[in-house]
């Protein structure tokens, strides 16, 4: 009989790093681990996603490799280049020296980017790559994805194929600003990570934080969940909690009080229109 998958554990082991994960995350991470499979984690911004990868990568004291995608991203960013400033000079270093041209796509000549890099791994999850925000880049590079997610491979026209000896953990991250296609969700594992409870978002706060005021941890928990019922534009995340709740301890407050609401909304909330309106529900969110 195989062994069960360790959830509980993996769970202590991301709390030992400040990371406050449910049984769900735990388990699509323990699952993608265990069947060298990548894991798809989409939610709001600011819910914990790249956090998450950060602390597997410390779990397993792995590197993380990230790469962060954006429009207009393409192989020679994502993968790997060569270093043509170094194969002009040891061109011109053998033809000044009478040499023969040395190979200039030897490794010394190419420039490993983070998707090259992660089949680099020495050990098993030895290596942690984070791909985020892949709902940023096009469609293209989506495509590009599919054989490398599928083999852990790619293959160099001027190398041929390379291959990863371990494969790496892979964590996509997506904010949902556009759909991705069926082909890459098949590819990968999938978890849904939405704003923690009320009770939860304040352990966070507190393990985060672990010097502020508890009442302070619990106030601001509960008026961040009071303002993402409010139909803000972009409704704050664990990491707008955190940066409030750092405010208000850097300006003394003890506990959300009225009189450090106007100076403290610039952390939590982004436009102006959400300010107006955290500044109309004031009266909800203060103690």
């Amino acid at each position: 009989m195989k062994n069960a998958l360790d959830v509980a554990g993996l769970i202590e082991r991301l709390r030992a790093e400040s990371y406050l994960a449910d049984r769900g995350l735990a388990t699509a991470l323990a699952c993608a681990i265990a069947m060298h499979r990548p894991l798809l984690l989409e939610g709001d911004a600011g819910v914990g996603k790249t956090d998450a990868a950060r602390a597997l990568a410390r779990v397993h004291g792995a590197e993380l490799v990230r790469l962060q995608c954006y429009d207009g991203l393409d192989l020679y960013s994502a993968a790997y280049d060569w270093n043509y400033a170094k194969q002009l000079l040891a061109i011109r270093t053998a033809e000044a020296g009478g040499r023969e041209t040395p190979d200039l796509y030897a490794d010394e000549f190419l420039i490993r980017r983070p998707l090259l890099a992660a089949l680099g791994a020495e050990r098993e999850n030895g290596v942690v790559l984070l791909i985020d925000e892949i709902d940023r880049a096009d469609d293209e590079f989506e495509a590009y994805l599919l054989e490398y997610l599928a083999d852990f491979a790619m293959t160099l026209p001027e190398r041929g194929r390379i291959a990863a000896a371990h494969a790496p953990i892979v964590i996509l991250t997506s904010n949902r600003t556009r759909d991705l296609h069926d082909a890459l969700k098949r590819r990968c594992f999938y978890h849904w990570i939405g704003h923690p409870s009320l009770e939860r978002e304040t352990d966070i706060i507190r393990m985060r934080l672990p010097g502020v005021d508890p009442a302070l941890a619990a106030g601001v928990a509960r008026a961040v969940a009071v303002l993402r019922d409010r139909g803000l534009r972009k409704p704050p995340g664990v990491a707008e909690a955190l940066d409030w709740t750092q405010t208000l301890d850097a300006l003394g407050a003890t506990r959300l009080e009225r009189r450090f609401l106007d100076d403290s909304l610039g952390t939590v909330v982004k436009y102006p229109e959400d300010i107006e309106i955290a500044r109309d529900a004031a009266e909800a969110l203060v103690e």
